[in-house]
């Protein structure tokens, strides 16, 4: 007797065994992912989360942010409330001081997350902040924190800057596929963030890369997203959400659906098996506010991003971590 379905079995089988989707096995779920739905996607999500056990264990990975530097953007990014090509209500500041960040960050520290993202808006962070923000990590990486970075394009010099100074991981997302990335931006390439990826990996720096799903993407897309960030050696997966915010080019964008970012979840799950599926923006907006929307971590995820995002609000951490608890999951 199949112990999910007989399709998630032999879908899952070589991952549980350590490996990865052949293409044939890849093209059948692609097939039948989109279309599945009450007990096939269910089956579908106990066979992911069944991977994710087998994969990468039972320990919750949380991370925080704080938007050290936002709007004012010269990006053009569709989704994005702080480019300067649309007209939103989003927060303007220059960027934070250095206690100002390492006070958030030990607050966090003091509720139990384990990493901390300084996260600036802009194509690539100037010299003169990139100081600050070289202080403010050395600062956060000496209380046992994982400080990351997330500031754009940044050259080879001022990664390894951030390196020395003690950054533990570099945050760049690609967003979405190759093909689609043109529909949401065009003031940068993809090229230009991959690379930032590939600069990172030739100086040993860890990289945390995922997409933002529900821009209009197909789930060829998605799947090139996910094969993408394979190759570059993502080691954490950021899976956010489109929130529609009113000014931007994607406004009047639908959220998605419970089940379709459910899909999502398992679809990056099963093409990255041994890699940390973060959830991040968009969960309470597409999940509601309560302990329900921890579903993504019963479908494949093992990260969560917790507390406020960049400009719109999160979920009670408090809530986080009884969910947490009830699903299994130990935190660090």
């Amino acid at each position: 007797m199949p112990i999910f379905s007989a399709f998630a079995d032999a879908i899952v089988r070589p991952l549980l065994a350590g490996g990865l989707l052949s293409d044939t096995d890849r093209d059948r779920l692609l097939a039948e992912l989109p279309r599945a739905a009450g007990p096939d996607l269910d089956a579908l999500a106990r066979a992911a989360d069944a991977v994710r056990r087998a994969r990468v264990g039972n320990s919750v990975s949380l991370c925080a942010i704080i938007s050290a530097k936002s709007g004012r953007c010269g990006e053009n990014c569709a989704f994005c409330a702080q480019s300067g090509h649309h007209q939103t209500a989003a927060p303007e500041h220059a960027f934070l001081t250095p206690p100002e960040i390492i006070a958030a960050a030990a607050a966090m520290h003091t509720a139990g997350v384990a990493r901390f993202g300084i996260v600036a808006s802009g194509k690539a962070l100037p010299d003169t902040e990139l100081a600050l923000a070289a202080t403010a990590i050395t600062a956060i990486a000496a209380t046992g924190m994982a400080p990351d970075a997330s500031f754009g394009v940044l050259s080879r010099d001022a990664l390894a800057r951030l390196k020395t100074a003690g950054m533990a991981a570099y945050h760049h997302n690609l967003e979405t596929s190759q093909a689609f990335y043109p529909h949401i931006c065009t003031t940068r390439t993809f090229a230009d963030n991959l690379e930032v990826l590939h600069t990172c990996r030739s100086l040993g720096i860890p990289t945390c890369s995922g997409g933002l799903f529900g821009l209009g993407e197909s789930w060829a897309d998605r799947a090139d997203l996910a094969l993408t960030l394979l190759d570059a050696e993502a080691f954490s997966i950021p899976v956010n959400f489109l929130s529609p915010i009113p000014g931007t080019r994607l406004a009047s964008q639908p959220v998605l659906s419970r089940d379709e970012a459910r899909r999502i979840v398992i679809l990056l799950r099963l093409l990255l098996p041994d890699r940390q599926i973060r959830i991040c923006g968009g969960r309470p907006t597409v999940f509601g506010p309560t302990t329900d929307n921890l579903a993504p971590l019963a479908a494949g995820a093992d990260g969560l991003m917790v507390g406020d995002y960049l400009t719109t609000s999160g979920a009670s951490l408090e809530d986080d971590k009884t969910g947490l608890a009830r699903l299994g999951f130990v935190t660090p």
